[in-house]
């Protein structure tokens, strides 16, 4: 089992905070298919702009079970130390610190994977918030700014001397973004170097893989990210390969539809309908990616996205599908 602090996870398997993506309700489906952890959607580190409708739901719900992480993002130490203490205070049992984003918005204001460039101020922002607060704080980040400059090592390092008590890797470079494949070595030299647990990310779309990776670089744990779109039940297959050796059946399809009609409820519950019709079209997208490839069905899922009765034409295009399957 994977511990983070005090707290000791349910198995090794996490979901990767996702902005976009990671919302309540995906949160708590993949914990339901055993994701040990589902930290939330990264929220600025400028509290003052929690207040929208937006950051409001990206803050971890207090009917979430424990433990419940969230995930902050910013350049300012002390920034960064108000905005984990009042994450805290509004139901937070773990602060993950972002530094592995590579996307332009965020990294044009110092923040996100952008801070690789400047160690000492990596150390100023996780000793700041490390003091702010008494719970554990986590560290997600990058192999390094570029191919040139992997310096995961060090900050991992560094993050352990002042007090983080677990880091997740994704193992590419911010200039690499998403593109070509994750490389593992760094994050093996990461493990053996330091000794709070380490994660592992990146490229994990199989059990095949986890279990490679796992072997590979005897990391603690495995986070799962752009995998489980549209497949949440992914922790459960893995969690089955590594558990007995075996590759578990893909659930059928009757069984992913119920999760997808299911998915977009509790979408339209949460957000309400004007804005779950919006939210659930992309969750849509990916679960018809997942299932099938034929073009017809497919207009049929994606006409259901802009309906007022979107659940009722979700069910009546799954059930055309699960008619093919037999």
């Amino acid at each position: 089992m994977l511990s983070i602090g005090s707290y000791t996870l349910d198995s090794n398997l996490l979901l990767a905070p996702m902005a976009g993506v990671t919302d309540y309700p995906f949160r708590r489906l993949c914990r339901q298919y055993g994701a040990a952890l589902a930290t939330s959607e990264m929220l600025s580190a400028d509290v003052s702009l929690w207040g929208t409708k937006k950051s409001r739901t990206r803050i971890p719900q207090q009917q979430e079970a424990a433990p419940r992480s969230v995930q902050i993002a910013g350049s300012e130490p002390r920034q960064m130390a108000e905005a984990a203490y009042a994450s805290v205070q509004q139901g937070a049992h773990i602060v993950d610190i972002n530094m592995g984003c590579p996307a332009k918005k965020v990294c044009n204001k110092a923040a996100g994977s952008a801070l690789l460039r400047d160690e000492v101020l990596v150390r100023d922002i996780l000793q700041a918030v490390v003091a702010a607060v008494n719970v554990p704080v986590t560290l997600k980040f990058r192999t390094g700014w570029a191919v040139s400059n992997r310096n995961a090592v060090t900050v991992a390092q560094i993050a352990e001397d002042v007090g983080i008590q677990a880091i997740a890797i994704h193992g590419r470079t911010r200039a690499d973004a998403y593109r070509g494949y994750a490389e593992y070595e760094t994050i093996r030299q990461v493990k053996v170097n330091v000794g709070i647990p380490v994660i592992a990310n990146g490229d994990i779309q199989t059990p095949l893989d986890a279990a490679f990776i796992l072997d590979y670089t005897h990391t603690d744990g495995l986070m799962l990210g752009r995998a489980a779109w549209g497949q949440p039940w992914i922790f459960w297959q893995v969690g089955e390969f590594l558990r007995t050796g075996e590759l578990p059946a893909v659930p059928d399809v009757y069984m992913r539809s119920q999760v997808v009609l299911a998915h977009i409820r509790a979408i339209h519950d949460f957000y309400g309908e004007e804005t779950g019709v919006r939210v659930a079209r992309k969750h849509i997208g990916w679960y018809l990616d997942r299932m099938t490839s034929d073009s017809e069905y497919k207009r049929r899922i994606f006409s259901a996205t802009c309906s007022n009765n979107q659940l009722a034409a979700v069910n009546d295009a799954l059930g055309m599908i699960a008619l093919t399957q037999y």
